[in-house]
C-alpha cells in the first residue's frame, strides 16, 4: 500500500491566516498533536500545539509569526513502511503527503496507520496465533510457511520481532486455522522453539491488545 491509499479528507490544513486557537481546537477534535500550513497547494511546514503554546499567539494569525517550521512529508508514491518509519523517528501524529511536483494532496493521521497495521496482521481474519523465538541466523521463511502448509493451513500474515536486551526474534504467524495443535506438534518435531500460542477469542484479545500498546509505543505519539 501506498501512501496517497491512506490520505485523509477529514483533517484541514492550516493557512496562515487560521489562528493559533483555531489550529489548537482542530488539534482536540482530531486528537493530534501536529497541523500542516498550507498557502493553495504550497506546503509550508507542520505547526505543532507546543509552538502555539510556546509564542503565545493563540488569539493572532499563524502568519503574523516568523515560524522556525519543520517540514517532513512523504511523497504519494512511497510505501506505508516509511511513513510509520518517520511518524516514529520524528514523533509525529500527521504526516503531509504531496505529489511529485511538491503540491500537498493531504496527510495521514495516526488513526490511517493503526488501521492498516490492523490489516497488516489481518486482526479480522478468523484464526490462531503462533509466536516462534530463535536466532537471526535460523530463520527460514519458506520452511516456517512449508510447515505450515503441510498441516493444509495458509499464512495470513507474519511479522519479526527483536526484543530489547535479546539476541533473539520472535516470529509472529497469524494462520487461518483455529486448531493449531498439529501446526505446533509439526514445529516441535523440527526443533522449532513455540514460545506461545493463541487458539480462542479471548487471548487473541488480550495478544492484540498488548502488540496495539506495542505499536502505540514504537510510533512515540
Amino acid at each position: 500500500m501506498l501512501a496517497r491509499d491512506l490520505v485523509s479528507d477529514v483533517i484541514p490544513a492550516l493557512r496562515t491566516s487560521d489562528t493559533g486557537a483555531r489550529a489548537l481546537s482542530w488539534m482536540e477534535i482530531f486528537r493530534i498533536s501536529h497541523l500542516p500550513i498550507v498557502n493553495n497547494r504550497e506546503f509550508l511546514g507542520l505547526i505543532s500545539d507546543t509552538d502555539i503554546y510556546d509564542l503565545g499567539m493563540t488569539d493572532e494569525p499563524i502568519g503574523n509569526h516568523r515560524l522556525s517550521l519543520f517540514s517532513p512529508f512523504v511523497y504519494d508514491s512511497q510505501h506505508v513502511y516509511e511513513v510509520i518509519e518517520i511518524a516514529s523517528r520524528l514523533k509525529l501524529t500527521v504526516i503531509p503527503v504531496l505529489d511529485e511536483k511538491k503540491n500537498y494532496i493531504g496527510l495521514i493521521g495516526q488513526n490511517d496507520l493503526l488501521s492498516h497495521f490492523a490489516t497488516l496482521t489481518a486482526v479480522n481474519e478468523p484464526g490462531g496465533l503462533i509466536v516462534l523465538e530463535m536466532n537471526h541466523h535460523d530463520y527460514s521463511l519458506s520452511q516456517i510457511a512449508q510447515i505450515v502448509e503441510s498441516n493444509n493451513a495458509r499464512i495470513l500474515s507474519l511479522y519479526i520481532r527483536s526484543p530489547e536486551e535479546s539476541t533473539m526474534i520472535e516470529v509472529t504467524v497469524k494462520i487461518n486455522r483455529s486448531d493449531l495443535t498439529p501446526v505446533i506438534r509439526t514445529f516441535d518435531r523440527y526443533d522449532y522453539n513455540v514460545k506461545a500460542s493463541y487458539m480462542d477469542d479471548e487471548n487473541l484479545d488480550t495478544f492484540y491488545r498488548n502488540r496495539y500498546e506495542q505499536f502505540i509505543r514504537y510510533l512515540n505519539v
